[in-house]
């Protein structure tokens, strides 16, 4: 893979932003058909690329590479002390009635049926989602809405949608079938991500609208 193939967002000499497209997954999977992923694509220009968080892989949208050690570990500071902002846009089923809102629902994996995630109240980990309402379209009965994970649970936002009501649509591991065949992708996508520069301190602030 040639750097002309990655959509960059941003670069400089300590980090690397990418746009993930839907369905190719952050990391490389179990087994030969799971090896084709954005960190592998971003090696070849970037040798020096590492991860620090990841996207689904149904989730399209920005990814951050730190391109040495001491990003990587300021990098990893920041997200273990909330100072990475990430704001999300969704298209969910039905008419969210609620303009916006907060969703404060304990999970945990759903162990016979991993990887889903399930809310548990007795022995699920603290999950913080904030939500408000963009757009609600009544002839295909879907919100468009803009979601800020506060913490960062595996399917976080997908369970949380689910769980008032509104499953994603294209999710085809939460969502109903009939929610599922409504798009040929997860309609979830990382739209914003605002930190403050791991080396120069400065504020970045990266924009990246959704194709759907």
């Amino acid at each position: 893979m040639t750097e002309h193939t990655l959509d960059i967002l941003y670069r400089d000499d300590d980090l690397l932003i990418l746009n993930k497209p839907a369905g190719l997954l952050t990391v490389p999977g179990k087994g030969p058909d799971n090896q084709d992923c954005l960190i592998r694509r971003a090696l070849g220009p970037f040798p020096n690329a590492r991860v620090v968080h990841r996207l689904d892989q149904g989730t399209s949208g920005i990814v951050m590479f730190p391109l040495n050690y001491i990003t990587l570990r300021t990098l990893t500071k920041q997200f273990e002390t909330r100072g990475v902002h990430k704001r999300y846009v969704a298209v969910v089923s039905g008419l969210m009635e609620q303009d916006e809102g907060e969703v404060t629902l304990p999970l945990i994996c759903d162990w016979p049926n991993r990887p889903l995630q399930k809310v548990c109240f007795e022995q699920g980990k603290a999950a913080h989602t904030r939500y408000r309402v963009m757009e609600r379209d009544a002839d295909t009965q879907t919100t468009r809405v803009l979601l800020e994970p506060v913490s960062g649970r595996t399917h976080q936002l997908r369970v949380h949608m689910l769980a008032l009501g509104h499953p994603i649509v294209g999710d085809r591991l939460y969502a109903p079938v009939d929610i599922q065949e409504q798009a040929p992708r997860l309609l979830l996508h990382a739209q914003q991500i605002f930190f403050d520069h791991p080396i120069t301190n400065q504020p970045v602030n990266i924009h990246c609208p959704p194709a759907f």
